[in-house]
């Protein structure tokens, strides 16, 4: 298997999208995708930042008429649906199918015409940068996916090569995501955002506990089991 990074570079106003990106410094985008032919796609992604800026971004995460795909400056002609999968303060994760795609010049779309067997994608945004891996079976045709790839931006975008390099393994932080029930994993990244774990720190337990509406007990009991959840995955992998 090979690994192909790359990056993607927006200006702002280049797509409505990445501007809340570039204007929200807390929005953070991880998605997973799948696409085994030109017609149709799935992604699994998740939002992460604070409950303002995740608000701002709900009209455009959930309108379906809405191309977050495309890199071009012409938009895909396909039937998109969109459906929210969880809604946490601090977190949305959205399922979409892109399917009978007449037209899409969007990476795993692109992709799929030269690469054959099926492909993997992770993406990840923040702030200006789109960063992609993908994960084909045969490099043969990576040169003329990149030439391709880089020929197909739209204005204001730019393009950037990382690696190709052949792995045996490929991990997806969104899909290997640690099984923290949704109440931990907000508290615990509440309390990373305001500084909980820094020396001195940065807020306290009361106050964390007035920021969630939630007894300071309950608080202490969900940062103290997602830690040692957090701690026991870490200590798995070093085995």
């Amino acid at each position: 298997m090979y690994d192909f990074t790359f990056t993607i570079t927006y200006e702002p106003g280049a797509d409505e999208y990445v501007d809340l990106f570039i204007e929200r410094e807390s929005l953070q985008s991880e998605a997973t995708y799948s696409c085994l032919d030109p017609t149709e796609l799935w992604k699994l992604e998740s939002v992460t930042g604070d409950a303002a800026d995740l608000d701002a971004v709900d009209e455009l995460l959930l309108d379906e008429s809405v191309d977050r795909e495309s890199i071009s400056a012409r938009e895909c002609q396909s039937n998109r649906t969109t459906s929210l999968l969880t809604n946490e303060q601090r977190r949305r994760v959205t399922y979409t199918y892109v399917s009978d795609v007449d037209y899409c010049e969007s990476v795993p779309l692109i992709t799929a015409k030269y690469v054959d067997g099926g492909v993997l994608f992770e993406q990840t945004r923040s702030g200006d940068t789109v960063r992609w891996r993908v994960l084909v079976q045969d490099d043969s045709k990576i040169g003329l996916l990149y030439d391709t790839l880089a020929a197909k931006l739209g204005d204001g975008l730019s393009f950037s090569f990382e690696h190709l390099t052949e792995v045996d393994h490929w991990e997806s932080e969104l899909l290997s995501r640690p099984d923290v029930p949704a109440e931990q994993r907000e508290t615990l990244l509440l309390a990373v955002e305001r500084g909980y774990f820094e020396t001195p720190r940065g807020v306290t337990l009361d106050e964390l506990a007035a920021e969630l509406g939630e007894p300071r007990s309950t608080v202490s009991y969900r940062l103290r089991r997602a830690t040692a959840e957090l701690a026991k995955r870490f200590a798995d992998q070093q085995a």
